[in-house]
Parts: structure tokens; C-alpha cells; sequence
């Protein structure tokens, strides 16, 4: 039987509402839908669906809200009022509601559903019809256009927030910027501690992230995050960052963007055949953050796939998502144990939940 995998990062209702995906479709089926279509980079390249997480056994997954407000001086996409950035997120809420009651998906907010889910998954000989659990997360926080929307968003089952994505926001600053939280960042996160919100550590530029650990005594992860020593570039971690999230018992999900797993990647011009960019350099961050660990604990997968790339911006030997099953025996032949392997496929993210919601 194919170990469980947890997958702590999947844009699951940006694929269903902005690429207008349906994702209880098969993958071949919406990739043949947008065979001529080209107003997104990835369409027909597509690796996520849920019966494909379902062939992949991942079993759980964190899974994302998100959109951006953009001011005027801000060249990003996105939400040109926060009340809309709000809107937007509803409507994503209400699709992960539409799926758990069309029994397709599994909303997991504490730790007896999350016991009962993994049980439901683990003695499973057969998956293919079995709801795929998942936790609710905000990749940016700029859709708070009131502080009293955190508590809101909690009692909607929000159990994680990221407080920035790209590009400078109402809470804090993300990549590709600098500056620190200030004072609305710092009430924000006084509201997640406060609720028991994870803090997701993802995005967050280098004064932000410093900030946000001297500022917020909660628990924290980092959902889709990799090396800047293997890739320089602010988007990445030092191996100082690394140390302070594991000093913080955190657990940190690689990413699977070809661009954050290799140097010198060019979107749009370089292709993985070209580059040989393959799972291979998934393990070689999995294993950076386990040598400063000194140990399995802290590394696990985050993986991002179709966080608005595809095939064509992924590892080359990896089809879809169900191809993560691929990892235990790049990590085995190795060197690492059946302990640490299960560790980095769904063990680290279970027990930072069941200790987080203990």
C-alpha cells in the first residue's frame, strides 16, 4: 500500500473560481478542456485535481485562501478595495463548502477530526471515493478589511494565515519587498495568537519574518518554503531563518516551483527537460532543513503545485501530484529511514497539529 502523503499547500479554490477549473474532474479531462485555451501560462498543464490526489494518496492537504489588495502604487494583480479582497475569499470559502457537502472534500478544524480523518485514510484499501481532508489557510491577509474578520474567518474554520504574499500588504511586507509589520501587523498577530492561528511564515520578507518571531508567541510553520543557500533569492530562507523556525518547532514544506529549486531558472524561456530540474532537488532542500535540524522532524512537503504553474514549471518526472509517491524512494536510496521518510510525507504535519490543537 502507498504511504499517506500531507500536502501543506494546495491553491485548490483559485484553480476552481479564477482558472475555472473543475476539480472533480479527472486531470485528463480539464486539461483536454483547456487544450487551446492561453490566457493562464500553465492551461493544459495542469497536475492537481482531487481524484488525482485520491490516486496519489494524498489524503490531506492544507488548502489556501487568497487575494491581494493592490493600491495604487502597487503593479501587482489583484483587489483594488479590501472589502472586495474580502469577497473574494468568501466566494473561495463557499466552494471548499460546496465540496465537503457534495462529500468530495473534508473540512479538518480540530484534533479529533483530524484522528478520525487519518483513520478513515490509513486502513483505506481503497481510496478513490474517499473525501480528501483539508485545512483552511490564508496566503495573505490584506482581505481583513477589520481586524473582527480574523474571528470571523476562524468560526469559518481558518486555522493558518500567511500575512503576506508578494509585494508589500496591509499587514506586512512579502516578497519581492521590504519593511516590517508595523502596527496593524503586530495587532493582527496579536488576534491570531489570541484565536490559536497558526502563523504561517511563508512569503514573509526578511524584516517582516524577524519581526513577526519577536512579535508572536504561537505556534509556526512554513506551508511552501525553500533554501536560499541552494537558490538565492528573497523568496528563499537562510539557513538562519531555517534554524529559528526549528528552534520554534516548526515544520517546513518544500516547494515543488522549478524556479525555487534550482538556480538560474527563467520563466517562460527555461523548460525542466532543458534544465534536468527533476524530484531529485525536491530532496536536496528536504534534506538541507534535516541536516540543520539534525534530524526528520522539521522537513516535510509543501509542494505549491498549480499555485499558477504546471508540468511546464515543475520537476520533469513529475507528472501530477499523485507523483509525489515518487519521493520515499529518492529519500531511501539516500540513506533515510522508514521513520524519517514518514516523517517528511505526513508524520511532521500531523503531530505539529495534534501538539498545536492538543
Amino acid at each position: 500500500m502507498q504511504p499517506l502523503i500531507f500536502d501543506a499547500h494546495l491553491d485548490l479554490s483559485m484553480n476552481a473560481l479564477e482558472w475555472n477549473r473543475d476539480l472533480t474532474k479527472s486531470l485528463q479531462a480539464i486539461r483536454d478542456r483547456e487544450r487551446n485555451m492561453n490566457d493562464k501560462p500553465d492551461r493544459g498543464n495542469g497536475t492537481v485535481s482531487l481524484p488525482e490526489m485520491r490516486k496519489g494518496r494524498v489524503g490531506i492537504c492544507v488548502a489556501t485562501q487568497i487575494a491581494r489588495y493592490v493600491g495604487l502604487d502597487n503593479p501587482l494583480p489583484g483587489w483594488h478595495s479590501q472589502e472586495q479582497a474580502w469577497a473574494q475569499t468568501q466566494g473561495q470559502l463557499a466552494w471548499y463548502q460546496a465540496m465537503e457537502a457534495r462529500g468530495e472534500m473534508k473540512q479538518v478544524t480540530n484534533a479529533a477530526q483530524l484522528t478520525a480523518h487519518l483513520k478513515l485514510w490509513e486502513n483505506a484499501t481503497d481510496t478513490s471515493s474517499l473525501p480528501v481532508g483539508f485545512i483552511l489557510s490564508l496566503e495573505g491577509a490584506d482581505s481583513f478589511f477589520e481586524l473582527a474578520c480574523v474571528e470571523k474567518a476562524y468560526a469559518s474554520g481558518l486555522r493558518a494565515i500567511g500575512p503576506a504574499h508578494y509585494g508589500p500588504g496591509v499587514y506586512a511586507y512579502g516578497t519581492d519587498s521590504n519593511g516590517g509589520l508595523g502596527t496593524k501587523g503586530r495587532a493582527l498577530l496579536t488576534e491570531m495568537e489570541r484565536l490559536g492561528i497558526i502563523l504561517d511564515a511563508t512569503h514573509l520578507c526578511d524584516e517582516s519574518f524577524y519581526e513577526a518571531m519577536d512579535h508572536f508567541s504561537g505556534p509556526v510553520w512554513a506551508s511552501h518554503h525553500n533554501s536560499r543557500a541552494l537558490v538565492p533569492h528573497n523568496r528563499q530562507f537562510s539557513d538562519e531563518q531555517f534554524s529559528i523556525l526549528i528552534e520554534r518547532g516548526a515544520v517546513i514544506g518544500t516547494a515543488f516551483d522549478a524556479w525555487m529549486l534550482i538556480p538560474g531558472w527563467e520563466r517562460g524561456v527555461s523548460t525542466p527537460a532543458g534544465t534536468g530540474v527533476s524530484l531529485q532537488h525536491v530532496a536536496d532542500h528536504i534534506d538541507r532543513i534535516c541536516q540543520i535540524a539534525g534530524n526528520s522532524k522539521h522537513a516535510a512537503i509543501g509542494s505549491d503545485l498549480d499555485g499558477a504553474f504546471g508540468t511546464e514549471q515543475s520537476p520533469h518526472d513529475l507528472e501530477s501530484i499523485a507523483g509525489l509517491q515518487k519521493l520515499p524512494a529518492i529519500l531511501k536510496a539516500r540513506g533515510y529511514k522508514e521513520e524519517d521518510i514518514d516523517n517528511i510525507l505526513h508524520k511532521n504535519w500531523i503531530r505539529f497539529l495534534l501538539e498545536t490543537w492538543g
